[in-house]
């Protein structure tokens, strides 16, 4: 991924290029097919008819819902079951500007941009033309990582709008080609003058408050306010839940999540291990990719983590969903995986599923769906030596260095024929991960409104009140 701007024109999207190539000749699987054809009535009829405590016209409401901030997002949910056979989603974090698109097998045979249309056509296009008052300037992606899919992204806008988009790399700590000017995003070609860009999508996952101001006068499709509010801070987001969830008793709906300890400094963590009986998860609230995540089920890995130099004062611990012998016991009980299907060997994997959503005029829809497993299979003991992280961790992703990464495909389970049925899951698991997703995003769309004052201001006070980890408020970009 070198540093550089380059200039997306129309005609330019290649399958090759944004899409993996396990991905490329891949069947959608008939089930996942079916789902995506869904229309809401029939996916609240449906919910409805298996959860009758739901009210249908509150739940019609939620899957209506358009976003002012949140305009797309992916959660990621481990399938799981109480020792009483409950079954159900769980939300491990919501991420704004999540992957997904190179993962997922078309739909059709003439989907050539597959997800990628769907989202800008459907999604990013209405929210722009609804925004009034915008700086005169060009389209432009942003990005951080991931560059398989935001040259994806931003052909695929070139080719709906027929104009030249500026692809633009923003990295952590590295030579800056963007900048803000009155709150309007500029370009600096070589050569050239500075571009002003009228609208951007967003992909700068890593510290983006640092590099981008929480209010612009440029629309930047998921402001950093989202990531803030939730979107790349697990902390926050987890009081979005909590808030949400409260707004939402009367429904007979609510985001499913383990039981989570917020604001944990690291002296505490130890107390908090010991209180959910050994096993737990510790987080850098602030962290994604699946850096920053502490699975804990011994005192060798609590004492590898306390010797750990860290970036940031606070921590959030959440109950460890594990094999039934070893999981936490929370407040709401014992939540174990239930895993894929077993292979010819005889072994279980822990997967997780990602489903990528977004925001339109008429509602909310599914647009990725992909799952990732662990590298080592679920077994019933754990010994002293063994690595937890191996056993649960599912994220693909892997650092090779500041802003360097490269990722572990041989773990990527799609949504086609072979990989599908290995899950386990069928066509309510899909509709339940679906709805969780949307319930997720909405929470914290709610919070980044509550964060904005009624003159379009960030409230700083207010933020401090929910997460005063003074490491991050330094981080905050002031405005430009």
């Amino acid at each position: 991924m070198k540093n550089e701007v380059s200039i997306v024109t129309p005609n330019d999207f290649e399958q090759d290029n944004h899409f993996y190539p396990k991905a490329l000749n891949t069947q959608l699987h008939a089930m996942v097919s079916h789902f995506f054809n869904l229309d809401h009535k029939r996916i609240i009829e449906r919910y409805c008819h298996l959860n009758p405590q739901v009210d249908p016209k509150y739940l019609q409401e939620i899957l209506n819902y358009t976003s002012k901030h949140f305009y797309w997002g992916g959660a990621d949910l481990f399938y799981v079951t109480t020792e009483k056979g409950n079954r159900s989603m769980v939300v491990l974090e919501t991420n704004s500007c999540p992957s997904g698109q190179k993962s997922m097998p078309q739909r059709t045979d003439d989907d050539e941009h597959r997800g990628y249309k769907f989202l800008i056509e459907n999604s990013f296009l209405p929210a722009l033309k609804k925004k009034k008052r915008l700086p005169k300037g060009a389209l432009a992606v942003i990005y951080d990582k991931n560059y398989m899919e935001v040259s994806g992204y931003a052909a695929t806008l070139a080719d709906l709008t027929g104009e030249k988009v500026y692809l633009i790399p923003h990295f952590n700590n590295e030579e800056q080609h963007a900048y803000f000017k009155d709150g309007v995003l500029y370009v600096k070609i070589d050569g050239e003058e500075d571009v002003a860009i009228r609208a951007a999508f967003r992909y700068v996952t890593q510290k983006p408050w640092n590099r981008l101001p929480v209010v612009t006068k440029t629309f930047i499709y998921n402001s950093t306010l989202v990531c803030l509010a939730g979107g790349r801070n697990k902390l926050v987001a987890n009081k979005a839940y909590e808030f949400y969830n409260s707004e939402l008793n009367e429904s007979g709906l609510k985001i499913n999540m383990p039981e989570t300890i917020r604001d944990v400094s690291k002296v505490e963590v130890p107390l908090w291990i010991e209180r959910f009986g050994g096993y737990a998860v510790i987080k850098n609230p602030y962290s994604n990719a699946g850096q920053g995540v502490y699975t804990i089920t011994n005192e060798k890995e609590l004492e590898a983590f306390m010797n750990e130099e860290h970036s940031y004062d606070q921590f959030i611990i959440q109950s460890l969903i594990g094999h039934y012998n070893w999981s936490s016991q929370s407040s709401a009980g014992k939540y174990y995986h239930i895993g894929t299907i077993p292979n010819k060997k005889g072994k279980i994997y822990v997967a997780d599923l990602r489903i990528m959503v977004y925001s339109t005029p008429k509602g909310f829809y599914p647009c990725a769906i992909y799952a990732r497993r662990a590298k080592g299979a679920l077994a019933p003991e754990l010994n002293e030596n063994s690595s937890s992280w191996e056993v649960l961790g599912t994220n693909l992703s892997v650092k090779l260095g500041e802003n360097q990464w490269s990722s572990d495909t041989s773990r990527l389970m799609l949504m086609d024929r072979k990989d599908f049925n290995s899950l386990g899951i069928g066509t309510d698991d899909l509709i339940e991960g679906f709805i969780q997703t949307v319930l997720s995003i909405i929470a914290i769309d709610k919070m980044a409104q509550t964060l904005m004052n009624k003159k379009g201001q960030f409230r700083m006070k207010l933020f401090k009140s929910l997460d005063n980890d003074k490491s991050l408020i330094s981080e905050i970009m002031k405005e430009s």
